[in-house]
C-alpha cells in the first residue's frame, strides 16, 4: 500500500491545531482586553480646559456643594455646567487679575459660555436622567469617584453596561440618605447594605424591574 502523508504529518495536523487554537483564544483574550482598557473606557481621561478649574481646590478644600455648580442635577436629566456668572460671584471679588481666569473675565464681557470638554460622557442611545438618580440615593461619588480630590477632573469610572447592570442588578450597597447624596468619602455607619434596603423600601425602587433594556435604551 503507498503511503499518502509522510510520517510526520500526523504531527504537523496536531501542530496546526493547537496552534489555531491558541492564535483563537489568544485573539478573544486580547479583543475583551482592549474592550476593557483604559484606552477603550476613556478611564483617565484629562482633557485639556479653557480655565484649569480645580475640584480638590473648590468642593475639597473649600467645601462648595456639587449642586452650587451643577444646578440642574436634582432635576433634570443632565448635570448642567455653571454659567460664567455663578464663577464670577466669587471670582469678581477674589484672584480678579488671574492670569489663568482670563477667559472668564473675556466670557462675562463678551457675554459667551466658556466652552468646556465634557469628561463624562454615555453615548447617544444610553438614556440617563441625574435627576432620577439622586433621588433615589446614588451618590455623585459612586458614578464620578473621589471628586474633590481630583486637581484636574478625569473620569474615574469606566460607564461601560457592565458598570451600570452591576448597580442595577443590586443598587442596595450604592444607596445613601438624600442628605449627604453630594457628601464625598462617606460611609454609613452601621450596615451598607441594610441602609441600601431601608432606602430601598422608603423610595419604592422596583430593583426586579431595573435590567430590563427600556429602562436605559428607549
Amino acid at each position: 500500500m503507498t503511503q499518502i502523508f509522510s510520517p510526520a504529518a500526523d504531527t504537523w495536523l496536531r501542530l496546526f491545531l493547537v496552534t489555531s487554537l491558541a492564535l483563537t483564544a489568544g485573539g478573544a483574550v486580547m479583543i475583551v482586553g482592549v474592550a476593557r482598557s483604559d484606552y477603550v473606557t476613556s478611564v483617565d481621561f484629562r482633557p485639556s480646559q479653557p480655565v484649569p478649574f480645580s475640584h480638590r481646590h473648590h468642593a475639597g478644600e473649600l467645601g462648595i456643594d456639587c449642586r452650587y455648580c451643577h444646578s440642574s442635577v436634582e432635576n433634570g436629566p443632565h448635570a448642567g455646567l455653571p454659567p460664567t456668572k455663578t464663577c464670577m460671584t466669587c471670582h469678581s471679588q477674589i484672584w480678579t487679575n488671574a492670569s489663568m481666569l482670563a477667559p472668564v473675565r473675556e466670557s462675562l464681557a463678551e457675554n459667551k459660555p466658556i466652552v468646556w470638554t465634557r469628561v463624562a460622557r454615555l453615548p447617544d442611545y444610553v438614556f440617563f436622567r441625574h435627576d432620577v438618580h439622586i433621588a433615589k440615593g446614588v451618590g455623585c461619588e459612586t458614578c464620578h469617584g473621589r471628586i474633590d480630590e481630583m486637581a484636574l477632573t478625569y473620569r474615574a469610572k469606566a460607564f461601560t453596561m457592565q458598570f451600570c447592570l452591576d448597580c442595577h442588578r443590586d443598587p442596595a450597597p450604592n444607596l445613601r440618605p438624600a442628605d449627604v447624596v453630594t457628601a464625598m468619602g462617606w460611609k454609613p455607619q452601621g450596615d451598607a447594605r441594610a441602609t441600601g434596603d431601608s432606602i430601598i423600601a422608603h423610595q419604592n425602587i422596583r430593583v426586579g424591574e431595573l435590567t430590563h433594556c427600556y429602562v436605559c435604551h428607549r
